[in-house]
């Protein structure tokens, strides 16, 4: 939330802060996962999300509080004009399929077209099968791999429901920006007060957003 008041070094709990986004087909578990992620809790009945919604979660990564910003994004067709404005500045993006869904899977090649087109060069993108705990399975391990290796990506396998991979695939991600974007900007991020990291000539700053609460939901775009 945008604010005029300049940020006190109190309300700074974090060395930085990135934005994540959640990509993938309507379906595949996207809002499950990060409900997961910030509230460990299970969703198995929601609704579609409509646009996008928005959380925040601090991780600490090797030393470093990393505050991810993560949008999840409406997944249908109709809203794939609106998802390509929250591209500005990602510094990272989730693409999701369901092993349940081929056309799902088979997806991925769209979304990462449209990621090349729309994201900033260099974002760190973490391919992820998710819904291994059903047992109607389309797409094999082999072939998510294969995918990741094409694209060179880092690929995980996960379930929403059982929480498996869902942690450690924001880990991944935060680390390997860290590790990417990190370094070439360690003495800011030393900083006490507004530290930035930069992705594809993005600054990547924290901002005065209220409340700091690491657990808190934005809103959602009715769009």
């Amino acid at each position: 939330m945008a604010t005029t008041a300049k940020p006190t070094e109190s309300k700074i709990n974090y060395d930085y802060m990135v934005k994540i986004l959640i990509l993938g087909d309507s379906a595949v578990g996207k809002t499950s996962f990060l409900t997961k992620f910030t509230k460990g809790m299970d969703t198995a009945n929601h609704i579609a999300t409509i646009g996008f919604d928005l959380k925040t979660k601090t991780l600490d990564v090797e030393g470093k509080r990393i505050k991810l910003q993560i949008w999840d994004t409406a997944g249908q067709e109709k809203y794939r004009s609106i998802v390509q404005t929250y591209y500005k500045g990602a510094a990272g993006i989730i693409l999701m399929y369901s092993v349940t869904d081929r056309k799902s899977f088979q997806n991925v090649e769209t979304w990462m077209k449209q990621i090349t087109n729309d994201a900033v060069e260099g974002v760190v993108i973490v391919l992820i099968a998710n819904k291994i705990d059903a047992n109607e399975r389309e797409v094999e391990t082999s072939e998510g791999l294969r995918m990741a290796e094409k694209y060179g990506l880092k690929f995980l396998e996960a379930s929403a429901k059982d929480g498996i991979n869902v942690n450690e695939s924001f880990f991944e991600l935060a680390k390997q920006i860290k590790d990417k974007f990190g370094e070439a900007t360690s003495e800011l991020l030393e900083k006490p007060a507004l530290p930035q990291a930069t992705v594809g000539g993005q600054k990547l700053q924290p901002t005065a957003d209220q409340p700091t609460n690491e657990e808190e939901a934005g809103g959602k775009c009715r769009c």
